[in-house]
């Protein structure tokens, strides 16, 4: 599940396949919808739909010579769940364990320690938890 995650972002941070998601969230689109408006060749949108689909962003299908490209919500509700557990302290101030979360222009520590050990431990426990919970929910 960790890896996964790690593939999204990855994936993510980059703005070409951002564009590929945005586009995607608001339908299927074949391939040569997806790079119209982008500014390159259509095998250079193939390999970004290669990295969305990798990490489970997106999937395909072809019927005949057109390919369909579909967003997977999963994928995005997952990334959405980790993202909120994470802002969920910074935006209370204080973290599950009652630690001081305090932030400042160069960065966020815990009583004045910088990589805090609640943020380094149980990430990927919350992770599976949060994997569970989506497959669950289906």
């Amino acid at each position: 599940m960790v890896q996964r995650m790690d593939e999204v972002f990855r994936a993510l941070a980059d703005p070409t396949r951002r564009a590929i998601v945005e586009r995607l969230v608001r339908g299927p689109a074949s391939v040569s919808e997806l790079s119209q408006p982008l500014a390159m060749s259509l095998p250079a949108v193939m390999q970004h739909l290669q990295v969305l689909q990798a990490c489970g962003l997106v999937r395909s299908e072809k019927t005949g010579r057109v390919r369909t490209c579909h967003i997977e919500p999963g994928a995005l509700r997952a990334a959405e769940a980790w993202i909120t557990v994470q802002r969920k302290p910074a935006e209370d101030g204080t973290p599950e364990d009652g630690t001081r979360l305090v932030l400042t222009e160069q960065g966020t520590f815990l009583d004045g320690r910088e990589k805090p050990a609640w943020r380094e431990h149980g990430t990927a426990t919350q992770l599976d938890a949060l994997g569970a919970q989506l497959n669950e929910d289906g």
